[in-house]
């Protein structure tokens, strides 16, 4: 009887929030936190059409470009090589870097080239990034790795979970809830399943919406080849791996601001501890979130090129561990963290006038 009691009272509960918590005027900035990637991979979208456009009209303006772009190699003259790409119509910049070097720029229609010259004979002849799915592929795990599960997902998690108490304590309406005939254990847990329902339905679809830009800028036959092989796993992982990034966060803000008068503290503890994960011992990793959360990423990102090269040389592996026991640890650590925060509930006291 009580079990369907408390059943009861959770659904009852998690209807009441959830739509509270996702719309709250207090939690605006954690929209702008989760669709920012979003937004920056639109624009590299319209980045990548326009570079596949230049190609297909210098492939009609100029069919033999690539054929001539071929023929400028090490030692050609600064002069030779722009009569020639002018000879064969297409387009190029010239322009100075320093005193002593020169550069042409061009696209072939299949490449994008820097054509660099020293004391007028050419040294060096760099491709430039030509839009290629691997490469957004590899650009995508490195910004949800790096920015998406260690600052969006955590920040937004902060602002959502630490106010399901406490910023009923700052609108002094949580004693509405303690008043009424419901165990405090079953409040804090459909309080944590409105906070869950909110921060996934705001982070996976920013994540499905980064993931859908990211696709629509190649070719249907790019993006068909990609899903017919490893895609649709890639996707399944990071739709999962958002909704696992909310559930361990969840549970540790959510008992953070039951716990602790000011959960800032805890929040900027917690910060610290995940973003020197890279530097701790192979043991230390483990005791983490975003290690279990990295194991689970489909794609290994590469290190942060804007990490000093002497701290490079501090960054330690662990061996990896498999989809179920990651999975598996997540789900236990936030359980255990729950329910110490449980035994905190019950005593839990409202003074306004003190907080």
């Amino acid at each position: 009887m009580d079990t369907v009691l408390w059943r009861r009272q959770l659904l009852a509960i998690v209807q009441l929030e959830w739509k509270k918590t996702l719309f709250s005027k207090r939690g605006i900035w954690v929209y702008v936190l989760a669709f920012l990637p979003a937004l920056l991979f639109g624009i590299n979208a319209y980045r990548v059409k326009s570079i596949r456009a230049e190609q297909e009209r210098m492939s009609v303006s100029a069919p033999n470009a690539s054929a001539v772009s071929n023929k400028i190699v090490a030692g050609m003259s600064a002069d030779v090589a722009a009569e020639a790409l002018r000879d064969a119509k297409i387009p190029y910049s010239r322009f100075t870097r320093g005193r002593r070097l020169e550069v042409i720029r061009y696209n072939d229609g299949a490449n994008a080239f820097d054509l660099m010259f020293r004391e007028g004979a050419l040294v060096d002849k760099r491709k430039r990034n030509q839009a290629l799915l691997s490469d957004d592929i590899r650009a995508y795990a490195g910004m949800f790795q790096y920015f998406y599960l260690r600052l969006a997902i955590f920040f937004g998690c902060v602002g959502i979970f630490m106010n399901l108490f406490r910023g009923e304590m700052l609108d002094q309406s949580l004693h509405y809830y303690l008043l009424a005939p419901v165990r405090r254990e079953v409040l804090m847990v459909g309080k944590y399943l409105s906070g869950l329902v909110a921060t996934i339905l705001i982070f996976g679809t920013s994540t499905a919406l980064q993931l859908y830009l990211m696709l629509s800028a190649h070719s249907n036959k790019e993006v068909s080849d990609y899903l017919a092989g490893e895609g649709w796993g890639h996707i399944a992982a990071y739709l999962g791996v958002t909704a696992l990034a909310c559930v361990g966060y969840g549970s540790i803000f959510l008992a953070a601001g039951i716990i602790m008068k000011n959960p800032m503290v805890a929040a900027a503890s917690i910060l610290f501890w995940e973003g020197i994960n890279w530097f701790l011992p192979a043991m230390l990793k483990k005791f983490s979130v975003i290690f279990y959360l990295q194991s689970l990423c489909p794609v290994v990102a590469p290190l942060n090129s804007d990490i000093p090269e002497p701290l490079k040389l501090l960054v330690t592996t662990a061996a990896p561990i498999s989809a179920p026991i990651a999975i598996l640890g997540l789900f236990t650590v936030s359980i255990a963290v729950l329910a110490f925060a449980s035994i905190y509930v019950r005593k839990l006291e409202i003074n306004y006038g003190a907080d």
